[in-house]
């Protein structure tokens, strides 16, 4: 519980940096240094709160001059985007993966609200719990996905 919430802590911090710039470069170590935690649990919170699902890029250079760089993705009814998200699409999807992507669509305006809704109650837990086996529901939550994705973007580029 306690590294879940200093997790938190340091994903709260690195918003609040982003809060008003569209892209920061930061040191792993510096960021390690300030929160007494070792590299790899920077590396976690990004690799985990920072994704492209989650309308963030990340770059990194690692080594003595390395550094992260985290931009905020403008996600719009882009097509663009909308390729970025389906080649970074796993063949299976967590339904938290899932969500977070409906998510982003929706704070860009994307999706509605109720679109939204609508989407996560198809690809909940329980709708593809007729699949007894927890790979076969992400595996058919990330072809779902796929499509809609597909179609958003056939969308997007007959604007």
């Amino acid at each position: 519980m306690a590294d879940r919430s200093m997790a938190d802590c340091i994903e709260d911090y690195l918003k609040e940096i982003l809060r008003d710039v569209d892209q920061v470069e930061l040191k792993r170590s510096d960021i390690a240094t300030r929160f007494n935690v070792v590299p790899s649990q920077i590396n976690y919170v990004i690799k985990t709160r920072f994704t492209l699902q989650n309308g963030y890029l990340v770059e990194s250079k690692r080594g003595g001059g390395g550094y992260i760089r985290i931009s905020k993705v403008t996600v719009g009814p882009d097509a663009h985007f909308i390729e970025a998200l389906l080649q970074d699409l796993p063949s299976q999807v967590t339904v938290k993966q899932a969500n977070d992507i409906l998510t982003c669509l929706t704070r860009e305006h994307v999706l509605t609200e109720h679109e939204k809704c609508l989407v996560q109650t198809l690809l909940s837990k329980e709708t593809l719990e007729v699949l007894a086996m927890q790979d076969a529901q992400a595996q058919l939550r990330a072809r779902l996905l796929s499509q809609l994705l597909n179609r958003l973007r056939f969308e997007s580029e007959r604007e």
